[in-house]
């Protein structure tokens, strides 16, 4: 999905897209924020020998289909064994993408990754069922991950969290380029679109992992 898309969905909601951060990084972005709910979250060994970063919108169906399809083997083979550390980095192209997002950010940081992973799985039925209020299926699912509504409700209304989440997302613009989810960084270079594994596995190679 495009920054265009994402661009004229957030200005369609009153959400303008912040102004590039020049010079800055996403490591400087989350050092500054005094939110410990924007620290880095990741799966592997912190010492592994790359790093890969993966930006992605929860409204994304390529992210959901890597997510389902080729991420389980990237976990078992790379993660798993210590080659790679996975940074998640959150890119969302529109409101109810931004909703989740703040959401899977306030839940405790071990239920982040599997709480995003549920999300990807059932797109179809929270974000983009025509019967289904987004936030309501969004509100059943963070209770089940353990967030009563009263703190979903403050969640989704917390406008520092929202502001912290576009002004990461502004990084990834400003530093990588990103402009359209997924795209994933091998060390320092960009991946933009959905692979599959081999493809994957050879950027890694590639990057010196």
């Amino acid at each position: 999905m495009s920054l265009f898309r994402r661009t004229l969905l957030l200005a369609g909601i009153g959400l303008p897209a912040a102004a590039l951060l020049d010079g800055a990084s996403l490591g400087s972005a989350r050092a500054a924020s005094a939110d410990p709910r924007m620290a880095a979250r990741s799966l592997g060994k912190p010492d592994a020998k790359l790093v890969v970063q993966e930006w992605f919108s929860m409204t994304c169906t390529h992210c959901a289909r890597f997510s389902q399809v080729v991420f389980p083997e990237v976990k078992a083979k790379l993660i798993d064994t210590g080659r790679i550390r996975y940074v998640f980095c959150d890119f969302p192209l529109d409101q109810v993408a931004l909703t989740a997002v703040m959401v899977a950010r306030a839940l405790p940081p071990e239920r982040y990754v599997p709480f995003v992973e549920s999300l990807l799985a059932s797109q179809d039925r929270w974000a983009f069922s025509q019967s289904n209020d987004p936030q309501v299926e969004l509100a059943q699912m963070a209770a089940l991950a353990g967030m009563p509504h009263d703190v979903f409700q403050k969640t989704i209304d917390d406008q520092g969290l929202r502001q912290a989440i576009l002004d990461e997302q502004n990084v990834g613009q400003a530093t990588y380029k990103i402009d359209s989810t997924p795209s994933f960084i091998f060390g320092k270079t960009l991946f933009s679109g959905e692979m599959e594994y081999d493809t994957f596995a050879k950027k890694v190679t590639e990057a010196g992992a």
